[in-house]
């Protein structure tokens, strides 16, 4: 890995960033607050919320077993999708490198930010190959992103295969696990300590069944933390969803419980897909969703929003032809889905 200095846009590595009322103030016992020209009435909605959201890292960080130091959390992953392209990547010079078919807001963020978006391809079976991604990068390539389980194709990426890529690549690899919960590989956020250049995105949306509160996470070493702190919004989590990510945090145990059910209905709604006649081949899947090739994706995608049910349309993707996403849902909606397929007249 280069120095961070080096990967850093350079006015961002000189900015001294904004400060907050909230930010000055810090550990006394205070009951009056005279220091953000607030509204003292409507209480608790007029007050600043915590920008840092010190009470929400501090429940979070045994769970996730890393130092507060090690985390942010954003408004959406996306927020630090965002971040860091606007942390590490100058515009109209550098460029990031990501699997193709994958999640679309990286190429969105990249597009806003005026930096250069490179597709790799990946493999037929929807693997992917740490080489391919490295020849794609040049000395202006800051950034590395990859999904797995990946969205759309719903699959584990080679544990082996992102191990090469952090351990050659000399930029931030950024690694989306929105999906880790469902599948059986264990996370990366054990091996932040042993790669200063990796950079975990999990979120409250998917496993949490929190996706209203817009509250992702991203984890990484402490110094790349700190860039994203500097440069973020002041009061990017609200209070509401702070309140509501900690009643969610001491329900974590119920959450496993959620996702063991929702990973038997998966292996129960692949089983009932794969005997239609529209599909034409089920892909495997370690998320809450599959990927499922079938006759005529969009006239199936028409069919079933006439049907009030409504699944991803994936046709246009790359190595997705005639794909339909469709995520598990529970056990009443999936039957409801899988009468309309069976009633479906190809």
């Amino acid at each position: 890995m280069r120095p961070l200095e080096q990967l850093t846009r350079p006015n961002v590595w000189r900015l001294k960033p904004y400060a907050s009322a909230r930010d000055e103030y810090n550990g006394a016992d205070a009951t009056v607050f005279l220091d953000a020209n607030e509204n003292p009435y409507n209480v608790p909605h007029n007050r600043y919320p915590d920008p840092l959201q010190r009470e929400v890292k501090r429940i979070l960080a045994p769970i996730k077993r890393l130092p507060v130091e090690s985390i942010f959390l954003g408004n959406g992953s996306d927020e630090a999708i965002d971040l860091l392209m606007r942390a590490f990547c100058c515009p109209a010079v550098d460029n990031v490198v990501a699997i193709d078919p994958t999640y679309g807001m990286y190429q969105v963020c990249a597009e806003v930010n005026d930096v250069a978006y490179r597709k790799v391809p990946l493999e037929e079976d929807f693997s992917f190959r740490a080489d391919k991604l490295l020849a794609a990068a040049d000395e202006h390539t800051k950034l590395i992103f990859l999904c797995s389980p990946n969205n759309p194709t719903g699959n584990d990426l080679s544990r082996p295969e992102i191990e090469r890529l952090i351990e050659r690549f000399e930029g931030l690899v950024v690694l989306d696990e929105a999906y880790n919960d469902f599948s059986e590989a264990p996370s990366f956020l054990s091996e932040l300590p042993r790669y200063p250049n990796l950079v975990v995105l999990q979120t409250f949306s998917k496993a949490w069944g929190c996706a209203a509160i817009r509250l992702g996470m991203a984890f990484a070493s402490p110094d790349i933390i700190a860039i994203l702190n500097k440069i973020k919004y002041p009061y990017n989590v609200n209070e509401l969803t702070q309140r509501q990510a900690m009643e969610m945090l001491h329900r974590h145990y119920e959450i496993a419980q959620w996702v063991g059910t929702l990973k038997e209905e998966r292996s129960r709604l692949g089983a009932e897909l794969a005997k239609l006649p529209c599909t034409v081949k089920l892909f495997p899947s370690d998320a809450n969703f599959f990927l499922v090739r079938v006759t005529d994706a969009v006239r199936i995608y028409r069919y079933l929003v006439g049907k009030g049910i409504i699944v991803r349309n994936r046709h246009n993707v790359t190595l997705c032809g005639n794909c339909l996403r469709i995520t598990v849902g529970t056990r009443p909606e999936n039957e409801q889905l899988l009468e309309a397929l069976r009633q479906y007249d190809a």
